[in-house]
């Protein structure tokens, strides 16, 4: 069966009309790191939870400096101990950094601003104003305000977060079930002995690598020769099995790329079949039921550049990210660039303090670029020549 090859952006819209967003499941906060969370997080605690010192000290009552040349040292406020006393009038507690902070006191000069004689204390700091060093209660977050909307990513940062908030389980968008199979009579699995006329699989460490970016632990990854029974049987073994299947290798229309028919046999409907796009033309989608599958090129740069730029996205929409999680930026060339007319090209990038660098080794066969570059350019189908300084669409890669 003929298909017609689209543009980029049909194709993209068209993988992004298939995806559904997952079902809900709630996880320990230490498990969370890469999901999305499900619903909005509002503080049920004011954080700090009291006046709190911000620095190993003193507090005091800062008029009283103007009373007197010293105050009387009452005691100390380890951090984690309540304090049940007050600061009378010409008085100080030694007090330390996560310390609250008394009745009494409504300023902390620091330890390296004092002397201490006989139990007196003695104040050296001419810059020491009104409530100083004192992180007030709430001044990070308080009681009932949003700490977090629903689709953003947990990150380390916003573990830590929602953890001071109390919280140790979330409610978080579940991640999909991918399936990866390899086809290609050639390949051998790294650390086997070299053979003449093979070549070592590289795609599923590489899709592997960008799955772990989800915290997505694929439910299966198998290498099988090109053939359109042995095919056929992998997919329909794994169907059932994902919510999206990715098959690598095998898709273009030569005599040994049988992915397209054993996908047929499958009874998967196919939404589109070539992309005017350079790396990836082949580039292959499908659906069945609720199952994404995408057939991608055998070549490891065109694997990943395709995954970065379909793969992805489908993948985030599943998850429930936001659109602050959108990684597309705006960058000027540092170098010229001359392309051929009628394809999107994607290359691989390294952005730079003036603007964003394509870097060598740029054909779908070299992973060595990829190995540096921290984005991917897209230039446009129609356009032939960029100049240096031209701005262009750069899609950065981190999620």
């Amino acid at each position: 069966m003929a298909y017609i090859m689209i543009s980029v952006s049909e194709a993209k819209n068209l993988v992004l009309e298939s995806a559904e967003l997952l079902g809900i499941q709630a996880i320990s906060l230490y498990d969370s790191t890469g999901f999305t969370l499900a619903e909005d997080i509002f503080s049920n605690i004011d954080v700090p939870s009291f006046n709190q010192s911000a620095m190993d000290g003193y507090g005091l009552k800062f008029e009283d400096l103007k009373e007197t040349k010293s105050l009387s040292i009452i005691g100390k406020i380890p951090a984690g101990v309540f304090p049940d006393f007050k600061v009378a009038p010409n008085s100080a507690v030694r007090i330390f950094t996560g310390s609250q902070i008394p009745e009494g006191c409504d300023t902390v000069v620091v330890q390296e601003k004092v002397t201490v004689n006989s139990n007196q204390l003695f104040v050296n700091d001419e810059q020491l104003k009104k409530g100083m060093n004192i992180r007030l209660k709430g001044s990070q977050t308080k009681k009932g305000n949003l700490a977090l909307k629903a689709g953003t990513k947990i990150t380390p940062g916003a573990s830590g977060f929602l953890a001071g908030l109390g919280f140790n389980e979330v409610k978080v968008f579940k991640t999909p079930k991918v399936c990866i199979i390899n086809t290609g009579k050639e390949l051998i699995k790294p650390g086997q002995s070299n053979e003449p006329s093979k070549v070592y699989e590289s795609n599923s460490y590489s899709l592997n690598a960008a799955l772990s970016e989800f915290n997505i632990k694929p439910q299966t990854i198998i290498c099988i020769d090109d053939d359109e029974g042995t095919i056929t049987e992998s997919i329909k073994n794994n169907l059932s099995e994902c919510d999206i299947l990715i098959i690598s290798g095998g898709v273009s229309v030569g005599d040994y790329d049988f992915v397209a028919k054993a996908l047929d046999n499958c009874g998967v409907k196919c939404i589109f079949h070539k992309v005017k796009q350079k790396p990836g033309k082949p580039l292959y989608f499908g659906k069945i039921n609720n199952t994404l599958i995408f057939g991608l090129p055998g070549n490891p740069a065109a694997t990943l550049t395709c995954f970065y730029e379909y793969i992805m996205p489908a993948i985030k929409k599943m998850m429930g990210y936001n659109a602050d999680s959108e990684t597309k930026v705006c960058l000027p060339l540092t170098t010229s660039f001359v392309k051929k007319a009628g394809l999107t090209f994607f290359i691989k990038g390294k952005v730079v303090s003036n603007g964003v660098t394509p870097l060598n080794a740029q054909e779908s066969y070299q992973m060595s670029s990829f190995a540096f570059a921290d984005c991917i350019i897209q230039l446009d189908e129609d356009r032939t020549e960029y100049s240096e300084g031209d701005l262009v669409e750069v899609h950065l890669l981190k999620i």
